[in-house]
This record gives C-alpha cells, structure tokens and sequence, in this order.
C-alpha cells in the first residue's frame, strides 16, 4: 500500500525501513524525503542537504509549541547544516541532532515510543 496521495499521514507511526529512496512506516511505503511531526507524517519536497532552507520547516515551526526534539537525517552521511539556520531553529528551544538518515529514523522510533515530543526531516536515501 502507498501513503495518501495528498502527501500527508495522520498519527505517531515507527519507521520500519529506510532505503530505496523512501520509507516504509505504518504498513505503508513512501518515496522521497519526509517531514515528521507529532501531528503525522508529511511528504518533504528535500532531496538533497543543499535544498534546505528556512521555508523547508514552516510546517515544523508552525507546529512549535508541541516539539522539544528535532532529528534531522541529512542522508548517507551527517552533514552539519548551515550556522544561519540552526539559529532559527534555536529561537523555538528546540534540541536539534543531525545524523544520517538511518540513524535518525532510528532514534525518532525510540523517542516515539517513549512518547516524547519529537519532530523528524529525514532526506530519503
């Protein structure tokens, strides 16, 4: 089965696999990158680490007031996004972690199920 065609999922899911350039979650697979909030699961129109920017999280700082955690999965490999942003996201509190993205959806499931408030952009690889 294919996530929704609106490219949103409402709800708290783990992460089952991450590769093939999408997700499986919720018996369900996606492809492409997604951003996680604690309201469901949104398709994220990132690619690469050098697509993001402030826009990139809207929906993630409009959602602010219900997020202390933020995992960002750059891909492959940990990439450190730029000192500009991290700033913005320093304005809302959040504790933001960039790793790669297979350790990121691993750590968003631990988080999830300890009912934490997390947020998660993870880019597909």
């Amino acid at each position: 089965m294919s996530a929704p065609a609106q490219g949103f999922l409402p709800g708290r899911y783990a992460i089952d696999a991450v590769g093939k350039g999408g997700f499986r979650f919720a018996d369900m697979s996606h492809r492409g990158s997604l951003l996680i909030l604690p309201s469901g699961f949104h398709a994220w129109s990132v690619n690469t680490i050098d697509e993001i920017k402030p826009s990139s999280f809207h929906p993630l700082f409009a959602d602010a007031r219900d997020i202390d955690f933020v995992l960002i999965g750059t891909g492959e490999k940990m990439i450190r996004l730029a000192e500009p942003l991290l700033w913005r996201f320093r304005e809302f509190s959040f504790q933001v972690d960039m790793m790669s993205t297979v350790a990121a959806a691993r750590t968003y499931n631990v988080l999830v199920a300890e009912h934490r408030r997390v947020a998660a952009a993870l880019i597909a690889i």
